[in-house]
């Protein structure tokens, strides 16, 4: 018997044993292969633990491999998943931060996904596939509770102001005025009620005016039409004597040239004679035997010979 074969196939078979056993804890044929992704929250992630799971639409599909700090962005905590292969993780597949009822433990949940979306790949230059983030309920009540707050209390400021001590005295000013006024009106509640009758008459009255003058309006209308005919006719009988005028200014113009120059020399002609001939009829007059036997020459004025003399 050759102990040292019998040796050989123990520690052979015991090793097989140890590895199949070790193969068989690990999962076997049946062990799960995992794709890291990163995704990048702006908000907390209390609650969030590692192995903390992953799910798609409620089943999961994952563990977180890894939390921590943005050393670039402090405000900002980098998430690596683990998720298994296969799963249909997509461009448009965002990742959320959410709590399990009451207990308050914190998971990752996935959504999206749509059947058009191509697969999620990693940039270049980035080790892992980035998943987009939406801020969870929790981040989205308090930015909603914040929010209302900040107004809650400008209005509780704004109303503060507005019941000042000086508004409260002005206020309370404008209440007694607007008593006395109201005992005023009515007191005088008769003389208002007689008022408005007669303007309600007054009114009317004026309904039927302007009924009235609606005839009037059109006959001014119709006198004003007649008004600019008559003018228009003006205006083209003018038009027309223009036209005559121009027609015969050439005549009148060569007559005016040709036949005033010796309507005036004839004129003054006439004036020599008409001087004359009552020069004549005076002589006459002073004289009648003048026409018979000659007019005697007319002596000379005094001073008359001198001047003829010293004429040159």
């Amino acid at each position: 018997m050759n102990y040292a074969l019998v040796g050989a196939f123990v520690l052979i078979l015991g090793a097989g044993m140890i590895a199949g056993t070790l193969w068989l804890a690990s999962g076997g044929a049946f062990q799960k292969r995992y794709d890291l992704y990163l995704a990048v929250s702006d908000e907390s992630v209390a609650g969030l633990n590692l192995n903390a799971p992953v799910k798609y639409n409620g089943v999961d599909v994952g563990k977180v491999r890894e939390i921590r700090l943005d050393p670039g962005n402090p405000e900002r905590v980098n998430l690596v998943f683990a998720i298994e292969r296969g799963t249909p993780i997509k461009e448009d597949t965002l990742a959320v931060l959410k709590t399990q009822g009451l207990t308050g433990i914190a998971y990752v949940e996935l959504s999206g996904g749509t059947p058009s979306s191509p697969p999620l790949r990693a940039a270049v230059g980035s080790g892992y596939p980035v998943i987009r983030t939406k801020p969870s309920l929790s981040a989205r009540l308090e930015n909603v509770l914040t929010t209302a707050l900040a107004k809650l209390d400008s209005t509780s400021n704004n109303l503060n102001a507005l019941l000042s001590g000086e508004n409260r005295a002005a206020f309370t000013s404008v209440l007694a005025d607007i008593a006395t006024v109201a005992r005023t009106l009515a007191a005088r509640k008769d003389t208002l009620d007689a008022g408005i009758a007669d303007a309600a008459r007054t009114f009317g009255n004026t309904a039927r005016i302007t009924a009235q003058a609606g005839p009037v309006i059109d006959r001014i209308g119709r006198g004003a039409d007649a008004v600019e005919n008559m003018g228009n006719t003006v205006a083209r009988t003018s038009a027309g004597v223009g036209t005559v005028v121009d027609s015969f200014g050439a005549d009148l113009t060569r007559f005016t040239g040709e036949t005033l120059p010796e309507l005036e020399r004839l004129l003054g002609e006439l004036n020599i004679l008409s001087t004359s001939l009552r020069r004549l009829s005076e002589q006459t007059e002073r004289n009648p035997a003048g026409l018979l036997f000659g007019h005697a020459a007319v002596p000379e004025g005094p001073g008359e010979r001198e001047t003829e003399s010293s004429k040159p």
